[in-house]
């Protein structure tokens, strides 16, 4: 986690015009009121920019808007997307703010090399790809299941501890549509009854758009009720993170060895009685131990990423190549469990207001981005030629 001090020793490394007084109160009162993922962000752009005001002769604070739109046409020759940009501008205005010094990215000159940045890549983003309960279907209820889809992972995973982990952790992100940050954040505690015996809800304390905590709750089928208290209790699990770090630790078979006579030892040797002492065969074994804290945001989609390898290795996605493997793998992320919620609730005939209830979205730009391709195929043109075959 990024300290106040951590933060306030980025902004005095800066390359400024003249020494900046750092309101330590201000700096302290910005932490409190962001997530620690928001003030990390920031100091990792502050850095960034300051890095290339430095190799290029260029003052960071106060910066001009030339220097802002000058970085911004620097970044996006990198690589970098409009989406990224759009980020590292509000982080400049961001600690001009904090400074109180002159925000310079309100200036038309920032604002124009932005758009036509923006005009020559296109804002278009990249989206994960999505995991779905039965893949590509057009009905999730009846149709049966096909290439890469969620049904067949859960049912490929080991019974071994973490194995129990990675059913729960994906079952959890599918019934949920929760984000990385949000999916390792569950505790025992969040879990709570429901209408339903069979099932659980889940309270979400706080999420990426919820930063003031007001809450919201999301549904646990049993199909997941039953995997995390299947891997609560193997790992025996009481309190706190339910998704937990399962280290490995693989011990290879020994045969059993013949001690040496004691007679046997040269004079040049030197003595030492474990070599005439027997040893018994040791069978292969292997030992978890779990950990005490919540597992990394950033390990969740690789965990993804290696379920889906185990299951194809295993033939539990039959009807895909090694080709179509290694193109899929590309695309899976955490986010791919979200979209593909969000997908099948769409094929199911889920209103775009259930969508984003169900899914916590304040804004329907996004599930209405990831359905686009599903919408376009179920439209009027797609339903005709349907009907024309």
């Amino acid at each position: 986690m990024t300290s106040v001090d951590d933060l306030s020793w980025a902004v005095v490394k800066m390359r400024a015009v003249e020494r900046i007084v750092v309101n330590e109160p201000l700096i302290a009162a910005y932490q409190a009121a962001s997530s620690p993922h928001s003030v990390r962000a920031l100091k990792s752009d502050l850095e960034a920019f300051d890095l290339w005001c430095r190799l290029h002769d260029r003052t960071s604070l106060p910066a001009s808007p030339e220097t802002v739109a000058d970085y911004l046409d620097a970044r996006a020759e990198k690589g970098s997307k409009p989406a990224s940009l759009g980020r590292y501008k509000a982080s400049i205005a961001k600690i001009h703010l904090l400074l109180d010094l002159k925000d310079p990215t309100p200036a038309s000159l920032v604002k124009l090399r932005l758009q036509a940045i923006r005009r020559r890549l296109g804002t278009s983003q990249k989206q994960a790809r999505p995991l779905r309960f039965k893949g590509l279907v057009r009905n999730v209820e009846r149709d049966e299941p096909r290439g890469l889809n969620v049904r067949a992972l859960l049912e490929s995973c080991s019974e071994d501890l973490p194995g129990l982990r990675d059913r729960a952790l994906l079952s959890a992100g599918y019934d949920t549509g929760l984000r990385a940050s949000e999916l390792v954040a569950i505790e025992v505690e969040h879990i709570i009854e429901a209408i339903d015996p069979d099932a659980r809800l889940l309270s979400i304390p706080r999420s990426k758009g919820d930063q003031e905590g007001e809450g919201a709750t999301a549904f646990l089928s049993p199909r997941t009720v039953r995997a995390i208290a299947a891997w609560i209790e193997a790992a025996d699990i009481a309190a706190g993170p339910v998704f937990r770090r399962v280290n490995v630790r693989r011990y290879k078979a020994k045969a059993a060895a013949k001690g040496r006579r004691i007679e046997s030892i040269s004079g040049r040797e030197a003595w030492d009685l474990r070599k005439t002492l027997s040893k018994p065969a040791v069978p292969a074994r292997v030992e978890y131990d779990v950990g005490e804290g919540a597992l990394h945001p950033a390990s969740v989609g690789s965990i993804y990423r290696s379920m889906i390898q185990r299951a194809f290795e295993r033939g539990a996605l039959a009807d895909l190549t090694a080709d179509d493997l290694a193109r899929l793998l590309k695309g899976i992320s955490a986010h791919s469990t979200r979209v593909g919620l969000n997908q099948d609730l769409f094929t199911s005939g889920e209103d775009l207001a259930g969508i984003m209830d169900a899914l916590r979205w304040k804004s329907p730009r996004m599930p209405l981005a990831y359905n686009r391709n599903l919408a376009a195929e179920a439209g009027a043109v797609g339903r005709l030629m349907g009907r024309l075959e």
